[in-house]
C-alpha cells in the first residue's frame, strides 16, 4: 500500500517525491491567490482602521476680482449689526453691514460706501440715515466667497437725528433712557430683510 511516506508503483520513490512538492506547491499558489484576492493589500479595511486615503487634488479658484462674474443680487444677502445691544450714555454705536453670498462658486458685488446706506428709525420715524450729510463715498468692488461672510467697515452713529439740510450745523440729540431703535442697510438695490433692534440709555 502507497503511504505518504513510502509511495509505492513502477517509478523509483524519488519519482514519486518530486510529484508530491510540485503538487504541494501547486496548492499552495493557489491558497496564495485566493488569500490575495479576498485581502487585496494596500486598500486598507473597509469602514476605517486603515489610513486616510490621499486626498484628491482640488482646482484653486482665483481670487482676483477681476477674473471673477458678478453676484447675482438674489443669491446675495445683507445684514445690519450694531457693536451692542444697549449703550449707556454717551456710548455712540457702531454701525455695520455683513455681507453673504449663497451662490456656490465666488462672485463679485459693488459694495463701497456709495452704494451702501444705513438707516436708523424708530416706530414708523426716520431718525437718521447715512446719506443725508455723507462725504466723499468711495467705490469698491468686494469679492463674495459662498457662505463666507464679509463686513464692512464700522459707522459711528452720534446718536443725532439727521436730514439733508442739516449738514454742517449743530442737530438734535434723540431721546435716550431706554428708548428703542432699529437699524437697516441696504448694498445698491438689496435691502437686510430684518431690522437690528438696540437700546440707547
Amino acid at each position: 500500500m502507497s503511504t505518504l511516506r513510502n509511495p509505492v508503483g513502477p517509478q523509483p520513490p524519488a519519482v514519486y517525491w518530486r510529484r508530491r512538492i510540485l503538487v504541494a506547491l501547486g496548492l499552495v499558489a493557489v491558497v496564495v491567490v485566493i488569500v490575495l484576492i479576498i485581502v487585496r493589500p494596500g486598500s486598507g479595511a473597509p469602514g476605517g482602521g486603515g489610513s486616510d486615503p490621499t486626498p484628491t487634488p482640488t482646482t484653486s479658484v482665483s481670487t482676483d476680482p477681476d477674473d471673477v462674474e458678478a453676484c447675482d443680487p438674489e443669491k446675495v444677502s445683507v445684514e445690519a449689526v450694531t457693536d451692542a445691544i444697549a449703550y449707556d450714555a454717551g456710548v455712540n454705536p457702531q454701525l455695520q453691514l455683513v455681507l453673504k453670498s449663497t451662490a456656490t462658486t465666488p462672485c463679485t458685488i459693488d459694495a463701497g460706501s456709495d452704494v451702501q446706506v444705513f438707516t436708523i428709525t424708530s416706530g414708523e420715524e426716520v431718525i437718521w440715515k447715512s446719506t443725508d450729510c455723507q462725504v466723499d463715498p468711495q467705490e469698491q468692488v468686494q469679492l463674495l466667497n459662498p457662505g463666507v461672510p464679509v463686513s464692512s467697515a464700522s459707522l459711528p452713529w452720534d446718536r443725532t437725528r439727521s436730514s439733508p439740510d442739516t449738514c454742517g450745523q449743530p442737530r438734535d440729540q434723540v431721546t435716550a433712557g431706554g428708548a428703542s431703535y432699529h437699524l437697516s442697510v441696504s448694498v445698491g438695490d438689496i435691502e437686510s430683510a430684518t431690522t437690528k433692534q438696540f437700546i440707547l440709555n
